[in-house]
This record gives C-alpha cells, structure tokens and sequence, in this order.
C-alpha cells in the first residue's frame, strides 16, 4: 500500500474516532453485538480463509504451537462473539468523572475520562487478537490501526471485511477502523505522529524497542512472556506440582505460561521427581541447571536459556538457593510479565510480592490467569510490561485517557487577581450533569 495511502487511512481514522468518541455508550454496545451478528454470518468464508492460511503455514514448517494460535474455527469464533456480547455488558469507559473540585464560586473543575484517540497495534498471528483489540478501541471510543502476522493475512482480511460490515450497518463512522497489509505499511503508520495518537506493539524485545526507535508516536510495549514460577522451600507438594503442570503445559502458545521454574534448594529433592515426572507426562522437554541434574535426568541449561520465551513444550529449571536468588534471577532474566511464587509461608508471599518487579505477581495460582478476560475487563489489547500509562493486562481502562473540563460563570484571572471573588478550591460531592 502506498505511504499515501497510509496517510490517508492515518486522517480518515482521527476523524472517525472524533465521531466515534461523541456516540452513546449504547451506540457502542450495539455496534460490538453487530460485529460479533456479522462474523457469525460471514463464518464459513473466514474459516475457509483460516484453512488457507494454515495451509500456507504447515507448507512453511510452523511449529505446533504457532499452528494452534493461528487456527480460527467454530469454537474459537464462538468464544470470540461471546466475548463481543460480554464486552457490550460492561460499563461505559467514557466520561468516567475522576475528580471534582470547585475552584471558586461558580467555577468548577472535572477530570474526565475519554479515548486516546487512533492508536496504531502491531499484533502477532492470532486472528481472534483482531476481534479483541477492534472490540475494545471500539468500546473505549478509539479509532485503531491493524497490521497482524502475515501468516493470518487471509484469515484477518476475512475478519475485517465482518467487522466493518458489522460496523457500517450499526451507523458506526467510516473509517473507525483499517487493517494494514505489509512492514512497508507499518514503516509509513510509524511516520503519521500528527494523526496517530500511539503504538502498541506485541512481540519480541527486540522488535518493540526497534518500533520505538523508529517512531516519534509514544510507543507502549507488550513484550514477550518469560515467566516463571518460584517453588519456595514452604511450597505445598502436591499443590506446587499442579500449579506448576498448568502455567507451562496447559496452554503453550501464549504468553503467560512459564518458561523458568525456580526450585528452592531444601524442596528440590521432593519436588523435582515429581514434576519431572507430570510434566514428561504432557510432553514437555526439561532443560536443567547443574544443580537440577543432581536430582532429575534433563537437558543442560544454558544462559540463553533464562532469556527464551519458548511458546513451545520445553522449560528451564534453576535451583536456586533462596527465595532471594529467586527474585533476583526473575528480576534479571525476567519480562516483566508474570511470575508466581508457591509457597504456605505469608512472609516469603509478601516479600516475592513486594520485590518482584513485574507486572503481574502471583501467589499459589497459574501464571495462566494473567489474561484481562480473567481479570473481568472483557478482553485486553495486550499485556503491558512497561510501568508508563498501563500495566498488565491492558483493557478499557488502558485504552482511555482524560481531559479537564473547566465550567465557569464569566470568571477572568483578571478579576481573581482584583480580589472580585477569591479561590475556594472545594471538593464537590455531586457530579451529575458533567
């Protein structure tokens, strides 16, 4: 597509999301129960377009988990529309009153929340991610840009094409929404900082932090998944080994299941043969530190190991000699997305919760709830492993900003400064009517 082309799409979207941001809340839910009417009708040609591209895919040597994101079928597009239909549910995200405070008499002052605007997303090749995030631009009141994986191109196309059909029939605004074909497209979205609000790449640290040299627009990352899970010495058995079997092996191809397990050197010699065991049961290939061998038949580790998001049956294990080294080796090697600690002692929860510097910290559960479904947000556009504007499981909330609104009565700086009235700086209770 040529860089005018780009352009064009780049103005036409920071109109639409102008009038898109002024429709009713109701509007916006209609429209989402619209999108998810319009993919269930136009469903046999998007799996068709799905069978293609996985056709292409399995040509191309995917690996089976690549394969499994890629995959749109009727279950998929059945949790996809049901998802559209729970999103229609949840609370308007817009014009959210934050604060309230009366300056001076007859002079008030309202923080209020509304859309970033157009926000650009480069996303991976998992096509219901593009029902996902159009859902929640659409729901937060922003226009969105879209340029996923080229091996879901047919299969996105096809999505898009229900989208929009879905979306025009609902009055929504031309324009609200534009899928991108190629790196050239993407190349040319980076350059339009004067209609494009902000970026959201999902993918490697490398490619996130080269989207963010390229680009002026503010950039916010969704990095890879190297999580783990830290086995502490006051772990539950029995417990730690189920928990540890489902964050890697009961979902491999997403980002937060665990790729590092972290053994607390005194429960190493229970723990170890017992995991080893159920998740050889799964299918899963372990790679151990020296220490691991002692007590495991396993794969050496390497240091190239501690930083590889797998998405694949394999995983690391280090043991380790605290809970300290544990931290420190999360806080080192980790992406800042989700880890959990299991363990029956509060004081090493807190402190794993305290010093671990990631996104989402858990204790004795799945790093697999680490998903803003599961958190109730309806979907999420990613997960944010930054610390500026959103973090963790980025949803509607994440989506929108705010504005101050200033309602006065004739007031001028001029008559303050005279002493004609004087600053009150009073919180006002009711906000009804902003």
């Amino acid at each position: 597509m040529a860089q005018d082309s780009i352009r064009q799409m780049a103005l036409n979207a920071r109109k639409a999301g102008l009038l898109l941001n002024a429709l009713s809340n109701d509007r916006r839910n209609q429209a989402l129960l619209a999108m998810g009417e319009s993919i269930e009708r136009n469903l046999p040609q998007i799996i068709a377009a799905n069978k293609r591209d996985l056709q292409n895919a399995e040509r191309a040597n995917l690996n089976a988990p690549m394969l499994s994101r890629l995959r749109f079928d009727e279950n998929k597009a059945a949790r996809v529309i049901a998802g559209l239909a729970a999103l229609a549910t949840l609370p308007d995200p817009l014009g959210h009153v934050q604060y309230a405070n009366e300056l001076a008499d007859g002079l008030r002052l309202y923080r209020v929340s509304c859309p970033i605007g157009v926000i650009g997303v480069i996303f991976e090749s998992r096509p219901d991610a593009l029902v996902q995030i159009s859902s929640l631009c659409l729901k937060s009141g922003n226009a969105v840009l879209l340029k996923g994986g080229r091996e879901a191109i047919e299969t996105n196309q096809a999505l898009f094409q229900a989208i929009a059909e879905g979306t025009a029939k609902a009055g929504l605004p031309d324009g609200w929404c534009h899928l991108l074909q190629s790196r050239e497209d993407v190349a040319s979205m980076l350059q339009q900082d004067d209609a494009i609000d902000l970026i959201i790449p999902r993918g490697s640290n490398s490619f996130v932090h080269h989207i963010m040299k390229t680009s002026s627009i503010p950039v916010l990352g969704h990095s890879e998944g190297i999580c783990h899970v830290y086995v502490d010495q006051a772990a539950d058995v029995a417990q730690a080994v189920n928990i540890t079997v489902d964050s890697k092996a009961q979902n491999l191809s997403v980002c937060n299941a665990a790729e590092t397990l972290l053994v607390h050197r005194e429960i190493a010699p229970i723990f170890l043969p017992a995991v080893a065991q159920a998740l050889r049961d799964k299918g899963i290939v372990l790679r151990g530190c020296p220490e691991t061998r002692k007590f495991i038949n396993c794969e050496a580790a390497t240091e190239d190991d501690w930083h590889t998001e797998y998405l694949d049956a394999i995983l690391s294990i280090k043991v380790v000699a605290d809970i300290d080294e544990g931290i420190s080796h999360i806080n080192t090697y980790g992406s800042r997305h989700t880890d959990a600690i299991l363990s029956q002692d509060a004081a090493s929860i807190e402190r794993f919760m305290t010093f671990v510097d990631s996104a989402d910290v858990f204790a004795n559960c799945s790093t697999r709830f680490a998903d803003g479904f599961m958190y109730g947000f309806g979907a999420e556009v990613g997960i944010a492993t930054g610390k500026i504007h959103a973090r963790g499981p980025m949803g509607l909330e994440g989506l929108c900003t705010y504005k101050y609104k200033l309602y006065g009565q004739g007031h001028t700086m001029e008559a303050l400064n005279a002493g004609a009235f004087m600053l009150t700086h009073r919180s006002i209770p009711d906000v009804d009517g902003v």
